[in-house]
């Protein structure tokens, strides 16, 4: 990669991610969408026999497929999974809100209460690879917020099979049915319901561009929690970093999808050439080096600024999925990044933690989105509708701001609902 000097003049092509635009796929996600709402079942399996290659008899995964999955992954997997759920749920019990009340005014008592939605839809890529921790990442937050209904969907492969481990983790997270059906489709399907899948109130999880698209256009039949898109990570280091760390947190990313987007931003010229030639290297090594290398290419960056606040202005303007910041002053960095999805404080924190182990969730805003979005969380999954009770007393107080306010705004009926309570007979 080549080391690029940061400039203002150079910001838009720095912060630029996928070129891949939705725009191009909606008319045909669009038609997949409506077949669904119509034809329900029917289209559903068309699309998956279309898409998948798969000729489905029935799209809900069995009891028995589900203990025959703990069969066929290797036991120290199943371990792995269940200590992983249990970092995830410590972490995301401590989100849940508290409901609240107070005295706005004397007779005015107003607060919040927290009530769970009633059935979501998870989705779980497939393709490339098998991901349990995203059925772990998206079913025990919606479990810990109360849930009564947890229904995930993933594509099944040529076998009509689910991968084991999907199977697994969605037993160990607490996912109440599992169907075999993904793309578009399977967002049509949970979005309005059909003789099988169940209409669902909110759809989460990440996915491809069809995914994605899909999820923009029933976005008011339920709701999202946003449009995620390909893995992104930028690096913020000073000259006191291990350029091996930073290059393998690199590929880490890289790895995930041709898409992807890394960036690393530094204020050392000298570590940001030794960690040029780390990633070089480590690449011709890697296991997915295709992947990577497609990556690296298209979005692959090396950053020299003048200085770290240099680097913090540019972090905050590029709002990264993934953050690491790697500094002799990491707190001080922390306390002025304003932008980001998951952040990962010093050299023992690669972005790995938060993908699986440390209870963080992984599922996080890209293309920017860091910049109004959070990532999934147990607030994802309830509503907070607002209560008040006031006295006739307090009403009386309040009356002097209702009425010329309602009056004003035309709304006489609103005013009079107030006046009538003032009439010497009640």
């Amino acid at each position: 990669m080549n080391v690029i000097n940061y400039s203002e003049d150079h910001l838009e092509e720095i912060i630029k991610r996928s070129e891949e635009d939705i725009n191009n796929i909606i008319s045909t996600v669009n038609d997949i969408l409506l077949d669904i709402k119509e034809n329900k079942d029917k289209a559903i399996l068309s699309y998956t026999e279309k898409f998948d290659g798969v000729k489905l008899d029935t799209m809900l995964v069995s009891d028995e497929e589900i203990r025959q999955a703990y069969d066929e992954i290797d036991s120290s997997l199943i371990d792995a999974l269940k200590s992983a759920a249990n970092n995830i749920k410590k972490f995301h019990k401590a989100e849940i809100p508290k409901e609240w009340n107070m005295d706005v005014i004397s007779g005015v008592s107003a607060g919040q209460i927290i009530r769970p939605l009633e059935i979501v839809g998870c989705y779980i890529p497939g393709g490339r690879a098998a991901y349990p921790s995203t059925i772990l990442m998206t079913v025990i937050p919606a479990k810990i917020a109360g849930v009564k209904k947890i229904v995930c969907c993933t594509p099944p492969g040529k076998d009509k099979k689910i991968t084991p481990a999907i199977l697994v983790a969605s037993h160990i997270a607490g996912a109440d049915e599992i169907y075999k059906v993904g793309g578009a489709q399977a967002i049509g399907a949970m979005a309005y319901g059909s003789e099988s899948v169940p209409k669902v109130d909110k759809i989460v999880g990440p996915g491809n561009i069809f995914v994605t698209g899909a999820k923009k256009l029933v976005y008011g039949d339920v709701d999202i929690e946003f449009p995620a898109g390909p893995s992104e990570l930028l690096i913020l280091a000073d000259d006191t970093a291990n350029p091996e760390f930073i290059a393998h947190d690199f590929l880490s990313q890289a790895e995930h999808d041709p898409n992807a987007a890394c960036i690393f931003v530094t204020d050392s010229k000298h570590l940001a050439n030794e960690v040029n030639q780390e990633i070089e290297s480590l690449t011709q090594k890697a296991v997915r080096k295709e992947i990577i290398e497609s990556s690296i290419s298209k979005r692959g960056k090396i950053v020299l600024v003048s200085d770290i606040d240099e680097g913090i202005y540019l972090t905050n303007k590029y709002a990264p999925e993934h953050l690491i910041i790697s500094t002799k002053d990491n707190n001080n960095v922390l306390s002025k990044i304003n932008n980001a999805g998951s952040i990962f404080i010093g050299d023992y924190s690669p972005v790995a933690c938060g993908d699986y182990g440390s209870g963080t969730n992984h599922v996080l805003p890209t293309a920017g989105g860091a910049r109004m979005y959070s990532g999934l969380s147990t607030e994802d999954f309830i509503k907070k509708p607002t209560v008040q009770e006031v006295s006739k007393e307090g009403l009386n107080i309040l009356k002097n701001t209702i009425v010329p306010i309602a009056e004003y705004e035309g709304f006489y009926a609103h005013a009079d609902s107030v006046k009538i309570r003032f009439k010497e007979d009640n």
